[in-house]
């Protein structure tokens, strides 16, 4: 890693204290603080992180990574692993999801290696270099340095040879149907990969071309483990091609490569349009340029080089999903293929990313710091619908059957109520509407159990419908998100009064007994054999201590159903003091997400995975909000590190990222789909939020450390302020908001009723 380390230490500012208590106090590179390593030390039984080395610009359609696991499999690069087989353009949301259209490039001597095992070669982190717009790493097999930087549907590859008589390109477009032509008078190869892991999709191609700088020594193809000599044309299940290069020792091969899942002709606009004539260093200039850029909306001081390395190496992580599905046609006209039906249409397209994930705190962010992309992509989602007639739940692309809720609904009605505009709100209002009142084509479109639901206010548990009690938590959120969307614009009282009604049936689900959510059956009675410990059905990749806090919409209410405030209080300091048992049964064994609580040493606090992580913010609700300042830090602290072990469980999608990046802001959007900011504290001495308005949110906590970690006072514009949240509507303004923070906490601010956020038995 020291190679690594010294390379982010460009463009730093310290102070003049002694090394270990050195702050940083200006930023001008953020992206020189970037560690795309940050999660790759990961595997399927124990994920911190689960992420890749992403080489790409932001939300571009293709990413690259070097590929050290074997085609098709879901990890494609680990920390640990010694070999690259290739470098992959990918559009993999998570292992967990695979990829799509992919296809690899890799630099050979020695022979004609092809197979992705005789060509892998010996690699090592102390000759790697990894930033989110260039990569570098030496292939110690093949004595070949390469390097790689991106665009947003294209690439520049940088290929230092030695001096060699058998110098060789493999381009691989993978199995499951792929075809390559080598075009010498033109130096150029041309192919398409089909290679797809979820859903059903069609007219699915992946079109590539690939340009040279160095005419073809030699040309070949395979097909699986076949090579032919001399032919030029290959189409099969696994294609593919071999080119050779005369090279003296330090001969550079320079290729530009781009694609398209349209045609050709459109890859080949796509190259001339991104890259053209331009050199691989303007290229990375570029790329760099635009990191920085989006990076730089937020600038943050006065913290450890630990801490800022961490803050910008997860704000790089939601930058990426959902990536762009659309391209530009030579009319300048938006234009995407559909996953749903394989025609090429007019309009944006986005995919890579699930919903249950990213409603929580990726989409809020996104409304906050960048709502043009977001607006981008709800003119997506319309499209979605007119295509395929529902929105997805999890798109990859296209509709995948994974994971439970309707939680697009709060992916739309958070964008309008943030303020986004322009783009086919009616469409979206009668997607959600269908969504919310009917079975999809499988269970994770639309709603599994949706007449249960409907006419029994809840998902029974004995019906054979998976993960009943967590499908009916979240439905009753989703319902509460289209309530406030159609309120927001302008349907009738009556047409939207069924969502409010039904957003109160997470009360069907709470047991007195254990104040607990609890599974029940369609006779009314609950489910037996009750363990708050297991795991799994009724609830998802959880238990009903991480799934009881799922009422994101009216908190109050549920502080009722526990008995009040300070029973409320006194449960959710018991997630964090009882010790970390479990019971796997359900699952047959122990799946990571339980390991990571368990080795955690925070209880049954479970922050590896998404449905608990907005209740740390809950005691903001019931009088005590020196506890979510002081385990908010905690979370940050223990749980987040720019290193290959750096997270606690799944990236996904830029969800646990987008909480770590709203956490040190000092805030949380525990409800999506309302005003509302859930205050925390924040983590740096000073942070600015450049807003997109031209406006900007300055963040001031001088007194800020370690120790330091309680708000004493607060004041927004110098004025001050007593209350636990704060608004998006006013952020938007510009605002100056000012901590007095204190290493004792004041149990008397926000303690008052007045002082609480939003609940809807409060409205």
């Amino acid at each position: 890693m020291k190679k690594l380390i010294l390379g982010l230490c460009t463009g730093l500012m310290l102070t003049t204290a002694n090394a270990q208590d050195d702050l940083i106090t200006a930023i001008q590179n953020p992206v020189d603080y970037v560690n795309p390593l940050m999660g790759t030390d990961s595997s399927p039984a124990l994920s911190n992180g689960n992420t890749y080395p992403a080489v790409a610009v932001p939300w571009g359609m293709n990413l690259w990574t070097p590929q050290t696991g074997t085609m098709g499999h879901g990890w494609a690069y680990t920390y640990n692993a010694n070999k690259i087989r290739g470098f992959k353009q990918t559009h993999q949301p998570s292992p967990w999801m695979n990829d799509y259209g992919q296809f690899a490039l890799m630099p050979v001597t020695g022979g004609m290696k092809f197979n992705q095992d005789d060509r892998a070669s010996w690699f090592s982190h102390k000759a790697e270099e990894s930033t989110p717009y260039y990569y570098k790493v030496y292939l110690a097999d093949h004595d070949v340095t390469v390097e790689l930087t991106p665009t947003e549907r294209a690439a520049q590859f940088k290929m230092t040879f030695p001096k060699a008589d058998s110098s060789y390109v493999v381009i691989d477009p993978f199995d499951k149907g792929s075809y390559v032509k080598v075009i010498p008078e033109e130096n150029k190869i041309i192919g398409y990969t089909t290679k797809y892991a979820r859903g059903k999709l069609t007219n699915f191609k992946n079109y590539f071309v690939i340009k040279f700088d160095k005419p073809f020594k030699d040309v070949n193809t395979w097909e699986g483990d076949s090579l032919i000599v001399g032919q030029a044309e290959m189409e099969g299940n696994h294609a593919g091609a071999l080119v050779g290069f005369d090279t003296k020792d330090g001969a550079v091969v320079n290729a530009k490569v781009a694609s398209s899942f349209i045609s050709f002709d459109q890859a080949e606009l796509n190259l001339d349009r991104e890259i053209g004539d331009a050199d691989f260093e303007t290229t990375k200039q570029n790329a760099r340029d635009l990191w920085n850029e989006k990076l730089g909306r937020i600038d943050v001081g006065g913290g450890t080089i630990d801490q800022v390395r961490t803050f910008y190496s997860c704000l790089y992580r939601t930058l990426f999903f959902p990536n762009k599905l659309y391209e530009i046609n030579e009319k300048d006209e938006i234009v995407h293929w559909s996953p749903y039906n394989g025609e090429i249409l007019p309009g944006y397209m986005f995919a890579g990313t699930g919903f249950w994930d990213t409603f929580r705190a990726l989409y809020p962010f996104l409304n906050l710091a960048y709502p043009s992309i977001n607006k981008e992509m709800q003119a997506g989602l319309a499209n979605d619908f007119k295509e395929g007639g529902w929105l997805p739940e999890w798109s990859s692309p296209g509709y995948a059957n994974i994971m439970v809720g309707n939680n697009s609904a709060s992916v739309v009605a958070d964008a309008y109520i943030k303020g986004l505009r322009g783009y086919d709100t009616e469409t979206l209002w009668e997607a959600l509407v269908n969504g919310a009142n009917n079975e999809g084509p499988m269970s994770a479109v639309g709603r599994a159990g949706a007449p249960y639901y409907n006419e029994l206010g809840y998902v029974p548990y004995d019906v054979d419908i998976n993960e009943s009690a967590a499908r009916t938590l979240e439905y009753a959120y989703d319902d509460f998100a289209i309530y406030q969307f159609g309120k927001a614009i302008g349907k009738p009282k009556k047409e939207i009064k069924k969502y409010k009604e039904r957003s109160m049936n997470y009360k069907n689900l709470f047991d007195p007994s254990y104040g607990l959510m609890r599974g029940k059956n369609q006779d009314g009675s609950w489910q037996e054999d009750f363990n708050p410990f297991r795991w799994g059905n009724p609830f998802t990749e959880g238990n009903s201590w991480h799934y009881s806090w799922s009422v994101f919409h009216d908190v109050q209410g549920l502080v009722d159903l526990m008995g009040g405030e300070k029973d409320f209080v006194k449960k959710l300091d018991s997630v964090f003091s009882m010790p970390p048992i479990f019971d796997e049964s359900v699952y047959g064994g122990v799946i990571h997400e339980i390991r990571e609580m368990q080795i955690a040493d925070m209880g049954q606090y479970a922050h590896g995975n998404q449905p608990i992580q907005h209740m740390i913010y809950l005691y903001n609700y019931a009088g005590a909000p020196w506890k979510t300042q002081y385990w908010a830090r905690e979370t940050m602290d223990r749980m987040y590190m720019a290193t290959p072990d750096g997270y606690c469980g799944d990236e996904d999608n830029g969800q646990t990222s987008a909480w770590y990046v709203f956490s040190a802001m000092g805030f949380y959007p525990v409800a999506p789909a309302t005003d509302q900011y859930v205050l925390g504290a924040p983590l740096f001495k000073k942070m600015t939020l450049k807003l997109e308005n031209g406006k900007e949110v300055v963040i001031n906590a001088p007194d800020n450390s370690d120790k330091n970690r309680y708000i004493q006072s607060m004041k927004v514009d110098g004025k001050t302020y007593d209350k636990n949240w704060l608004s998006h509507k006013e952020l938007l303004k510009g605002a100056t908001i000012d901590f007095e923070m204190s290493d004792e906490p004041n149990k008397s601010r926000g303690t008052e009723k007045s002082a609480y956020p939003y609940s809807l038995s409060n409205e």
